[in-house]
Order: structure tokens, then C-alpha cells, then sequence
């Protein structure tokens, strides 16, 4: 019997035309091997279409930040995406939605408030937007996982993530093997001032021998940034 997702569905604003499929994209493998176990019909668990909504997840976050930020660099759009998709901000996406009420859990994982894990609630969230993804209309499968999935995204990026420190060293080191894989990118401490509690650290961005960029920070590793993103602004002609 296929307990009712009446409440669910209003909270995630789309009914299911198979409802075997919201069964299975919150039936953990404890439930499943358990039922299995005693003899009953195959239950499947939600890890198939976990995989699936892992894809699905990366398509339509990656689509939405590629045309929202039409002027950011891969570096940045990758910065956010992995932002979203992390295991924590997927866990919180579950709690809003009270997912881990919805669960089928094996006896032991149930006693062991698996409702509550982080990495179940995550799993359970992919194989959600999997479900959600076979269920849409031919033709209309993405745009209908992006109308659930994007306000929650949007709600994210706009709190605790909504500044993502970028890193300018990372996005300076995919150019610079984009040329050529033989350059060696390296950063050099050329100078220090101040006090040992409050000290200031000058470094060198350098390409072989040649400097490209230098950078002050309170930290050797804001110095290193900086200097990065004055060596890119002389790579991309950027201000």
C-alpha cells in the first residue's frame, strides 16, 4: 500500500501522476532490504533515482546560473553551483520541505533518528527531483523541476551564500593550463610589514620567471588572491 503524499506534494507544488515513484524516491535501502528480507514483493530503494537527480540537480542549477550571470567567469558559476549542491545545503532544501517525515526507514535507521541525517535527507532530495523528473510531461521534464527546485536555490544564494569569496587562484591556474601545460604558476612572499599581530603580506604572482601580478592581504593567502586577480585583470584586460 502506497501511504498518501497529499501533504508533500502541496508543499513541493506538484502532484504525481505514478505514485510508485514519490514511494520510491523516499524508501531508504534499510526499508528496502528489510521488506525484502521478510519475503515481500520486491521493494525498490531510492538509490537509482538519487543518481538520476544528481544529474538533474547539476543541469538545472547550471543552466539557471549560466543565463542569470551571463557575465560571470567558469570559475564563479562553478564557485556557486558548488555552493547549491553541497550535501548541507541540500539537507536544509529537505528540512523546508519536512522531507525526512515522509521516509520509509528501516527499523534500526528509524530508531537511530535517521529522519534527521543530513546525508539520508540529502540522498532523499536527489532522488525527489529524479522522481519528479520521470513523472514530468515529455518535453516539459527540466522546466518542471526548475519551477520546485529554483526558489529554493534563489533562497540560498541569496542567504549565508549570497558572497562567495571567489578564488581568483584557481580561475588564474585553468588559463594559465589552458595555454600551455608546460608554464609553472607560482606565488612569492616579497615583502612584510608591521607588528606580528597585525602584519601585512606583499606576494608575487608569478609565470616562470615573469611577474604578473602582486597582492597585498592581512594573510599570505588574501595576499596570494589578490595578486591572482590583478594577474588575471592582465590575462582577460578586465578591471
Amino acid at each position: 500500500m502506497i501511504p498518501d503524499y497529499k501533504s508533500l506534494e502541496e508543499k513541493i507544488g506538484y502532484v504525481f501522476g505514478d505514485k510508485e515513484l514519490i514511494c520510491e524516491a523516499l524508501t531508504h535501502s534499510s526499508y528496502a532490504n528489510e521488506q525484502n528480507a521478510k519475503g515481500k514483493a520486491n521493494v525498490r530503494s531510492n538509490e537509482r533515482l538519487e543518481f538520476l537527480g544528481d544529474t538533474v540537480l547539476s543541469l538545472v542549477v547550471s543552466d539557471w546560473l549560466y543565463s542569470e550571470h551571463p557575465d560571470f567567469p567558469e570559475g564563479k558559476l562553478t564557485e556557486l553551483r558548488k555552493a547549491v549542491v553541497q550535501s548541507k545545503s541540500l539537507a536544509g532544501f529537505s528540512k523546508k520541505i519536512s522531507l525526512g517525515d515522509f521516509l520509509l526507514l528501516g527499523h534500526g535507521e528509524n530508531k537511530n533518528e535517521g529522519r534527521s541525517k543530513d546525508k539520508l535527507l540529502e540522498n532523499a532530495f536527489e532522488a525527489l527531483l529524479g522522481a519528479i523528473y520521470l513523472d514530468a510531461p515529455p518535453g516539459d521534464k527540466t522546466e518542471t523541476v526548475a519551477k520546485f527546485l529554483l526558489p529554493l536555490v534563489k533562497e540560498e544564494l541569496s542567504g549565508e551564500n549570497a558572497d562567495i569569496p571567489y578564488d581568483y587562484k584557481t580561475e588564474l591556474q585553468q588559463l594559465v593550463q589552458k595555454q600551455s601545460q608546460w608554464d609553472v604558476l607560482s606565488y612569492e612572499t616579497v615583502g612584510e610589514s608591521g607588528p606580528d599581530h597585525d602584519k601585512t603580506f606583499e606576494v608575487a604572482a608569478k609565470l616562470n620567471s615573469n611577474i604578473l601580478g602582486r597582492g597585498i592581504g592581512k594573510t599570505k593567502r588574501e595576499a596570494e588572491q589578490n595578486a591572482a586577480r590583478e594577474a588575471l585583470e592582465l590575462f582577460l584586460g578586465e578591471a
